[in-house]
C-alpha cells in the first residue's frame, strides 16, 4: 500500500500525467485474513473521488481478488453492467476505506500486479484523433494496444484484460476517446510504463505536429482584459446561475488566449470535450462569444442572445437522448464561457469545482491541439456523452454529496477583515460556506486571515475611491461577483467636543461614513448586474443612538452609517438587495480599535484600568455579559443565512442589553 500511495503521489503531482481527481491506480498483494489467519489475495485501488496527488490510505478501496474475479461468472452482460458496481461491495475486505469506483473491474481483471489508469493530455490527443488506431500502431508498435471507445464499467475491464492477455509484449493501451491504461509486475515498472506512454506520445506530437493547428490569428488579446473580465463576470455569473447559483473562476493563461485568438476555435469548441472526466465538469460544449468585447454593452447583449440559444440547444440535446428512466435535466446553463481577447470563465457549485472545470477545459484545449496537429480532433459521439452525463451512477454520486452549507455559493467581502470583529466575521462566513474576500488597509493582516480561511486578500483603504473600486473588481475576478458586503472598517478617537479637531472629525467620517458609502455603491453596481439580490451589512454601534461623553466624532459618524442602512434598504430593495445593521457595544477583546489607543481613552473617561474595560462594559449591561467579536459575527450570519429573508432596514443590538440604546 505504501508503494501504491508513493506511485500515486508521484504521478498525480505532474498534471501532464493526469488531471485533478482523474485516473486511478492499484496494487495486488497477498496478506493474512484476520478472520481465518490464512493468506488472501487483495487489491488496493483508488476509490471513488479523491485526487492521486493527495491520495491517502482512507481513499483506497480494498477488495478480495477471488471474489472480484468470480464476478465474471455472474456478469449479466453490458446492458446490465451498472449492477456490478453494487456487486463490488460484496468483494470488500474489511469495513474501512473508500467506495469502489466504476473502474474497479479494469484493475481487478487485468492480470498484472500493478495497474495505472490516467488521463494525460498527450494520450487523450491520440485517443481522440480520427485515425487514433493507426497513430497508436505507428508510434508504439506492439508495446501499446488500441481499445475502441467504451463507457467505463465492467465490460471495459473485460476488454482490457483480453487485450493484455492477447498482446504479451504490450505495456498498456490507449483507450479510444478516454485516456490510457498501463501495467507492470512491480510498482516501479508500472509507473515507468505509464510515463513511457505519456512521454512517447508527447514527443511524437512535438516532432510531427504542425506548428499552428488552431489556424491563423483572427482576434487580438485586449490589453485591458482583466478590467473587462471584472466588468463582464457578474453578468456571466447571472447567466450561468439561471438554474442554480454558481461560483466563478477566471483563466487568462497564454494557452487559453492563444486558442481564443485562432480561427479554428469556434469549430473545435462546438465539438466539445471527450474524456468523461472533462465533460462531466465542463458540459458537452462551452458558450463562445463570437466577437471581441470592445463594447461591453454590445458584448453583453450578444451574450444574452447566445445564452438563450445555448439553453434551447441544451434542452434539445437532453430531449434527443433522454430515456424514460433518465435522471431529470440538472440545468441548461453553460459551465464554460469563452470570450475572445479576454479569457475563459468557468463555473461550479463552489470555488474548487469552478477552478477544476477551468483546468479541465485547458486539458481539452491541449488535447485538441495535439489531435489537430497530427490528425483531426474527433471526440466521442454526443449520444455517448449523454449516457455518461446522465448516468444513474453519476446521479447516485451526486446524491451522496453532503448538503450545501447555509452560505454556499455566496461571495462575501469584509472590510477591516484583518483583525478584531472583521476577522471573526470572515471566519464565520467562511465556515458557513461563503467565498470570502478579506479587505484591509494592512495587506499582511488581510493575507493572514485569508490564508486561515481559504479566502482571498485585497489591500484597500476604504477612504480611497480607487482602492474600493479595485477591491470589488478583485472580488469579481476571484469568484465572479459579490453577494454579501460587511462594512466593518473603522477607527475611533475619544475626545471632548472642544478637543476634537477638524482632522479628527474628517478622519472618522472618511473611514466609516464615506468608506461605507463607497463600498456599498460599488458592491450595489455588481449586485444589480448579477440580478441575484444580495446583502449589505453595516457594523454600526450602540453609539449611533446612545449619547455618551467625549465621543462626538465617532458617534456622529456611526449615526451616519445607521441612516445609510435605512436609506439604502429603501432604495435597493427593488433589486432584491437587503441592507441591515449590527449595533455592538464596546468590543474590547481582539479589537484593533481598542488596542490602538481607543481602549485607553475610554478607560480614562470612565475611570477604570484599561485591562478592566471589558468587565466595566459588561457590568453596565442588563445581561452582565461582555460582547466579543464572535457575537457580532453571529449576528451577521443570522442576517444573511436565509432565515431572515424578509428583513431589511433592521438594526440588531449586540450589546448584552443597554437600555439607553434600545431602538425606538
Amino acid at each position: 500500500m505504501e508503494e501504491l500511495l508513493a506511485r500515486a503521489h508521484a504521478l498525480g503531482a505532474d498534471r501532464r500525467n493526469t488531471n485533478y481527481a482523474g485516473g486511478n491506480v492499484s496494487a495486488k498483494a497477498t496478506a493474512l485474513d484476520p478472520a481465518t489467519g490464512s493468506p488472501v489475495e487483495l487489491m488496493w485501488v483508488k476509490g471513488s473521488g479523491g485526487d492521486l496527488a493527495t491520495l491517502t490510505a482512507s481513499g483506497l478501496a480494498v477488495l478480495r481478488l477471488d471474489r472480484l474475479r468470480s464476478l465474471v461468472d455472474v456478469y449479466p452482460g453490458v446492458d446490465r453492467e451498472d449492477e456490478m458496481v453494487t456487486a463490488f461491495d460484496y468483494c470488500l475486505h474489511g469495513r474501512s476505506g473508500a467506495a469502489p469506483s466504476i473502474d474497479t473491474a479494469m484493475h481487478g481483471l487485468v492480470d498484472a500486479a500493478h495497474v495505472d489508469h490516467l488521463h494525460p493530455d498527450s494520450g487523450i490527443a491520440l485517443a481522440t484523433a480520427v485515425d487514433g488506431p493507426e497513430l497508436t500502431r505507428e508510434i508504439f508498435g506492439d508495446r501499446v494496444a488500441w481499445v475502441p471507445w467504451r463507457r467505463p464499467g465492467f465490460q471495459l475491464g473485460l476488454d482490457i484484460a483480453a487485450i493484455k492477455a492477447g498482446n504479451p509484449l504490450a505495456i498498456g493501451c490507449i483507450l479510444g476517446g478516454h485516456g490510457i491504461t498501463a501495467w507492470g509486475s512491480t510498482s516501479d515498472e508500472c509507473a515507468a510504463n505509464s510515463l513511457e506512454i505519456i512521454k512517447t506520445a508527447s514527443k511524437y506530437l512535438a516532432e510531427h505536429g504542425k506548428p499552428e493547428p488552431f489556424g491563423p490569428v483572427i482576434y487580438d488579446t485586449l490589453p485591458d482584459r482583466r478590467a473587462r473580465a471584472a466588468a463582464l463576470f457578474p453578468v456571466l455569473r447571472r447567466l450561468a446561475s439561471t438554474d442554480n447559483r454558481q461560483i466563478g473562476h477566471f483563466t487568462d493563461s497564454p494557452k487559453v488566449l492563444d486558442f481564443l485568438a485562432r480561427a479554428e476555435h469556434p469549430r473545435l469548441a462546438a465539438l466539445g470535450t471527450s474524456c468523461p472526466d472533462h465533460f462531466l465538469r465542463t458540459k458537452i460544449a462551452p458558450l463562445v462569444l463570437d466577437m471581441l468585447p470592445t463594447s461591453l454593452e454590445s458584448a453583453i447583449a450578444r451574450l444574452e442572445e447566445l445564452h438563450a440559444q445555448y439553453r434551447a440547444d441544451y434542452s434539445a440535446y437532453y430531449q434527443r437522448h433522454a430515456l424514460p428512466d433518465s435522471p431529470p435535466m440538472r440545468g441548461a446553463d453553460p459551465a464554460i464561457f469563452l470570450i475572445p481577447g479576454v479569457g475563459m470563465f468557468s463555473f461550479g457549485r463552489d470555488k474548487q469545482t469552478a477552478r477544476v472545470a477551468g483546468e479541465f477545459y485547458v486539458n481539452a484545449i491541449n488535447v485538441m491541439r495535439g489531435a489537430e496537429s497530427v490528425s483531426r480532433y474527433s471526440p466521442i459521439p454526443e449520444s455517448e456523452k449523454f449516457r455518461i452525463e446522465y448516468w444513474k451512477l453519476e446521479e447516485a454520486k451526486l446524491r451522496r454529496m453532503p448538503p450545501p452549507k447555509p452560505l454556499a455559493t455566496r461571495i462575501a467581502l469584509v472590510t477591516g477583515g484583518g483583525s478584531g470583529i472583521g476577522k471573526a466575521i470572515a471566519h464565520r462566513l467562511a465556515a458557513e460556506g461563503a467565498c470570502v474576500v478579506v479587505a484591509d488597509r494592512d495587506p499582511s493582516s488581510a493575507s493572514t486571515v485569508a490564508s486561515e480561511i481559504g479566502g482571498t486578500a485585497v489591500a484597500a483603504d476604504v477612504t480611497s475611491e480607487s482602492d474600493v473600486v479595485s477591491a470589488v473588481a478583485e472580488a469579481c475576478l476571484a469568484y465572479g461577483g459579490v453577494d454579501l458586503i460587511v462594512n466593518n472598517a473603522g477607527l475611533s478617537v475619544s475626545k471632548s467636543l472642544l478637543d476634537t479637531t477638524v482632522e479628527d472629525w474628517d478622519r472618522q467620517h472618511d473611514v466609516m461614513a464615506r468608506g461605507s458609502f463607497l463600498v456599498s455603491r460599488e458592491a450595489a453596481r455588481v449586485m444589480i448586474a448579477q440580478g441575484m439580490g444580495g446583502d449589505i451589512v453595516y457594523v454600526v454601534s450602540k453609539n449611533s443612538v446612545f449619547a455618551g461623553p467625549n465621543n462626538i466624532a465617532y458617534s456622529a459618524t456611526k449615526a451616519d452609517q445607521a441612516h445609510q442602512v435605512r436609506l439604502l434598504a429603501a432604495e435597493l430593495g427593488a433589486h432584491g438587495i437587503r441592507v441591515n445593521g449590527v449595533n455592538p457595544d464596546g468590543v474590547v477583546q481582539g479589537s484593533g480599535i481598542f488596542a490602538s489607543g481607543w481602549g485607553a481613552q475610554r478607560a480614562a473617561v470612565y475611570g477604570v484600568p484599561e485591562e478592566k474595560l471589558g468587565e466595566y462594559y459588561a457590568q453596565r449591561t442588563i445581561l452582565k455579559r461582555e460582547v466579543l467579536p464572535v457575537h457580532v459575527a453571529n449576528a451577521v450570519f443570522a442576517l444573511t443565512a436565509g432565515d431572515l429573508s424578509h428583513t431589511t432596514g433592521l438594526h440588531i443590538p449586540v450589546d448584552a442589553g443597554v437600555a439607553a440604546a434600545f431602538l425606538r
